[in-house]
């Protein structure tokens, strides 16, 4: 199984890049929303610094959400769906493996792009290192959670704005707590470990959940 398991992970991520280019299309479109921003909201260096972890957030949420349609639509159209359902791998474990790959892919890009981004924003170096650990934190729990949506609508044709009014009311607690670590590491009211481990605790309960309720939703729509 673990060598199922591993080829199953490099086939994924392999398809990944291939396909629509994810991760580079993603940091593409990180880097538009970062940059028109400032033309929005003026140039004044202390409100970029102040709205920066939310528009560097609100950016890599709006990101992952332009790949997850295809995590199982392709696998779907050509019949690999079919065969991860008969295979010996429990199709929960063949989603998160989908789902690791295809943060490997398109989330990873993210985190390694925002520090770079962050400089546009006027942010301090305590800030560029809440922002990386926070999206380290929680973009697998997008992933995760984009992954019901996916599941949900593999059989809807062109269903990526139905999943994303799916998957954006389940993400709002990773903004809400992934932004309030941010600033608590600039110097908040709160500590910065009190939001960043309620981020790691939705991620984790994603981790447990998520690949169970994208399996089922496969399972019922197969049938």
């Amino acid at each position: 199984m673990t060598s199922s398991i591993g080829a199953l992970f490099l086939r994924e991520w392999r398809i990944a890049r291939r396909v629509g280019g994810s991760g580079a299309m993603g940091v593409v479109f990180f880097l538009t929303l970062v940059t028109i921003v400032p033309f929005a909201v003026g140039p004044d260096p202390n409100l970029l610094a102040r709205i920066g972890p939310a528009i560097l957030w609100i950016a890599a949420l709006l990101a992952s959400l332009l790949a997850f349609d295809r995590l199982f639509q392709a696998d779907a159209e050509d019949g690999s769906l079919d065969l991860l359902h008969l295979g010996e791998t429990p199709l929960e474990l063949a989603v998160l493996v989908k789902c690791a790959a295809h943060w490997a892919a398109t989330g990873l890009p993210l985190i390694i792009a925002a520090p770079f981004l962050g400089l546009m924003l006027q942010q301090e170096t305590m800030a560029l290192v809440g922002v990386v650990a926070t999206l380290l934190v929680g973009t697998p729990a997008l992933t995760l959670i984009g992954a019901i949506g996916a599941a949900a609508t593999v059989t809807v044709r062109r269903g990526g704005l139905l999943m994303a009014l799916l998957v954006l009311p389940l993400t709002i607690p990773v903004l809400i707590f992934g932004v309030s670590a941010c600033e608590a590491a600039t110097g908040g009211t709160v500590p910065f470990y009190s939001p960043f481990s309620i981020l790691c605790a939705i991620t984790l309960v994603a981790l447990a959940l998520c690949p169970f309720a994208a399996a089922a939703a496969l399972r019922h729509l197969g049938e």
